[in-house]
């Protein structure tokens, strides 16, 4: 999110609109003339021929009121031309408010100054940039405590305090906090800054194409090479026929090309083995082992009610792949619409297993599905 823009300091420092004719009676007509020039030239983009101008009224300002004036001008110049330390240090000689010069410091880079500044003017638009300005020097915990203010009278500071507390490492408060704001807005842009986030977190390969196929579930894989990391992960992870899913759905919506070897490659081995599980249905033991197996065929070819049944019967075999079963049995029952099925299912993956963060993050959507 971007907070601090250009224009936010422009109009903090109350100097967004050209000279008018008042402001030209309160000072001499040389100086008046000089930045009016540098207003209008200013406005067009052209900053050299606006620092001329402002040279040009410092040089013929003779009071108090028309060198602040001038240095106003002159700082509105500057901050037109991306020149932030400059305005500042003009504004700064004038002694110009806190106000004014804490979104300048913060844009310069000088980030001591823009905290110091913006508590002493006060507001919440200012403690943002207090906020900002911590994560900016990496003073993840003050931020956190920043935005944590910020959010208890505004829900919509909860994705800066997402963010903060993603970057300090505090990733059980981050999860929570992203909650509330997935259950606030549910949208898919929501649900993308979170699983983008998450996707870089180290997990094992079972745990990472679960979170694959909640991206998938949330329309948030776009790029070709999303889908090879998913469509790879779910073939190694015996899950060929979703793979083909994925690729399959990838290349009707144009997402992927078919010219490059390697998505030629992806699609043939995913096809090939999705037919080979298919035809093994069959010859597969009846144990938690095959079972499972069992389930991630049904869930390849879109059989959400047999892949139910067959992960119910991992599930109750026990074992190490237990887990892993409940995430996917909780995922075939929010497809086929039992969500209120689904948040029971992820909910008794225990605290202490390496898909507990993947099974909440999917009970967390389903709890925002009907059923």
């Amino acid at each position: 999110m971007k907070l601090v823009s250009r224009l936010a300091i422009v109009a903090a420092l109350g100097l967004a609109a050209p000279l008018g004719a008042a402001h030209a009676q309160a000072v001499s007509p040389a100086v008046g003339k000089a930045l009016q020039s540098a207003s209008s030239a200013a406005a067009r983009g052209n900053t050299a021929a606006a620092t001329a101008a402002v040279n040009q009224a410092r040089s013929a300002a003779s009071s108090a009121h028309e060198r602040r004036k001038v240095a106003e001008m002159a700082a509105y110049v500057y901050t037109r031309g991306g020149q932030f330390a400059r305005a500042a240090s003009e504004l700064e000689s004038v002694g110009a408010s806190p106000r004014q010069l804490a979104p300048l410091y913060y844009r310069s880079g000088n980030y001591a100054k823009a905290i110091s500044a913006a508590n002493r003017a006060g507001g919440t638009d200012m403690q943002v940039i207090v906020g900002q300005s911590y994560l900016k020097t990496g003073e993840f915990g003050k931020a956190v405590g920043v935005y944590e203010r910020l959010s208890r009278s505004n829900p919509k500071y909860l994705e800066n305090l997402a963010a903060a507390q993603y970057k300090s490492g505090d990733k059980k408060s981050y999860l929570a906090t992203t909650e509330r704001l997935i259950k606030f807005d549910p949208s898919p842009a929501r649900w993308k800054t979170l699983l983008v986030d998450l996707k870089q977190e180290k997990m094992s390969r079972d745990a990472k194409l679960a979170l694959f196929q909640l991206m998938d579930e949330t329309n948030n894989i776009s790029n070709p090479q999303d889908f090879a990391e998913y469509a790879k992960l779910a073939i190694v992870a015996n899950q060929p026929g979703v793979a083909k899913r994925a690729l399959d759905e990838a290349k009707a919506a144009n997402a992927i090309g078919t010219a490059d070897a390697q998505t030629t490659a992806l699609l043939t081995a995913a096809a090939q083995r999705s037919a080979q599980a298919t035809a093994a249905l069959p010859k597969l033991p009846q144990t938690p082992a095959g079972f499972l197996t069992a389930g991630h065929t049904y869930m390849g070819t879109g059989d959400w009610a047999k892949a139910s049944a067959a992960y119910t019967k991992a599930v109750a075999g026990g074992g190490a792949q237990a887990d892993q079963a409940r995430v996917q049995l909780g995922i075939a029952q929010v497809r086929a619409g039992q969500a209120a099925a689904a948040r029971t299912t992820f909910g008794a993956v225990p605290a202490t297993s390496p898909y507990k963060d993947v099974a909440a993050l999917w009970s967390l959507y389903a709890s925002t599905r009907r059923g």
